[in-house]
């Protein structure tokens, strides 16, 4: 299967990198200071979302801004060391023309940077949650990804892990590609289910780029 695209977008947490592990415990801590249990926690779709639709889900309007601002300064604070390059994202990445590719992330910006610089990647383009108004699963942080980009969306292609990511950019009207990192393949609804990015190549032609799947 080969995929022709002018532009590529991707998700950060648990497509280019791995932060699992800081964001569990980060979250952990949390919902713990806040009185909230492991049960009612669990049942908030978490992964692929802005924190800020999260944050609202648990608690009343009244404590968001606060509670918001401990969960970012939780998890700027467990970035160093906590964030690992998954296999295959530095040679995908390094075998792309910088104005072909963004970063669209439901992380804030301060967060999100905080990420790719402790994990060595500079997007020209980066999306995150205080770019938009509504976050993922809704189609608005691609669609501004390519708008500034100056690319069709039916030209664009969705890199995700999430379920939410992924809704996101079929709604976007987007090819989309999920790695199977944070979720089973059965799970994830996408034109191409792989396991990382180790299993693709790109080859930069006039038009744009071209993905194959490794043989």
């Amino acid at each position: 299967m080969k995929i022709h695209a002018e532009a590529l977008l991707f998700d950060n947490d648990g497509t280019l990198v791995s932060s699992l592990e800081p964001v569990n415990r980060c979250w952990t801590r949390w919902y713990e200071e806040y009185g909230i249990t492991a049960e009612d926690f669990a049942r908030t779709e978490l992964h692929g979302r802005p924190a800020a639709e999260i944050v609202a889900d648990l608690l009343p309007a009244d404590i968001v801004p606060e509670a918001l601002a401990r969960i970012e300064q939780l998890e700027v604070d467990d970035v160093p060391g906590g964030v690992l390059l998954l296999p295959g994202t530095a040679e995908f990445l390094d075998s792309l023309p910088a104005e072909r590719w963004a970063v669209v992330t439901s992380a804030t910006r301060r967060l999100g940077e905080a990420r790719l610089t402790e994990a060595g990647i500079r997007p020209k383009t980066l999306i995150t949650a205080d770019d938009v108004t509504r976050g993922k699963p809704d189609p608005e942080p691609y669609l501004l990804a390519a708008r500034e980009m100056g690319v069709d969306p039916a030209r664009c292609v969705v890199f995700e892990d999430a379920p939410a990511g992924l809704q996101a950019g079929r709604a976007a009207g987007m090819t989309t590609v999920a790695l199977a990192t944070t979720h089973q393949s059965h799970e994830l609804d996408a034109d191409l289910v792989v396991e990382n990015l180790s299993a693709l190549s790109a080859l930069v032609t006039a038009h744009g780029v071209e993905i194959s799947v490794r043989g």
